[in-house]
């Protein structure tokens, strides 16, 4: 046997026999199909993550979006609520200047009616004591005099009906 023919020449042999025998059987067209399938699922994977990826950019614009007019709400009520504060204080300080002055009145009307109560206090203590000073000059008068006026008084009866 030539020396070419030793156990290698014969693996070589086997070797293509047996992918001989593969080829005959279709197995590339069976591994092309099953590559093709796998490429196939590959590629809807990868449509499935971009669309999944097109809704994920979508959503995340809606909710800026939704961020945005939620902060431009807030920043409306802020200013609502101060301008509401604002009306609220200028009336709690015209409510309290109206009641400020209604008690200054009613406390003016009291002094006055007060004063108003101590003027005739006095002129009715004035006048009794008045009264009674009178009573006592001429209490006084009578008593020193009483005689004489009497006298006078009956002539100027008797001389004016007379």
């Amino acid at each position: 046997m030539p020396l070419w023919m030793d156990n290698s020449f014969f693996a070589l042999v086997g070797l293509v026999f047996f992918i001989a025998i593969l080829v005959y059987v279709g197995l590339p067209r069976i591994i092309g199909t099953m590559l093709d399938k796998q490429i196939a699922k590959i590629e809807s994977d990868l449509s499935e993550a971009k669309k999944l990826r097109e809704d994920a950019a979508a959503l995340l614009v809606e909710y800026e979006q939704k961020r945005i007019a939620a902060e431009a709400d807030a920043q409306s009520i802020i200013a609502a609520a101060q301008e509401e504060a604002i009306r609220l204080t200028a009336q709690a300080q015209a409510s309290l200047a109206d009641l400020v002055a209604r008690r200054t009145k009613a406390v003016e009307d009291k002094i006055a009616q007060a004063e108003a109560q101590a003027i005739g206090e006095v002129r009715g203590r004035s006048a009794d004591l008045a009264v009674e000073a009178a009573r006592l000059v001429l209490t006084d008068e009578m008593n020193r005099r009483g005689g004489q006026v009497i006298d006078k008084a009956i002539s100027d009866v008797s001389s004016k009906l007379n």
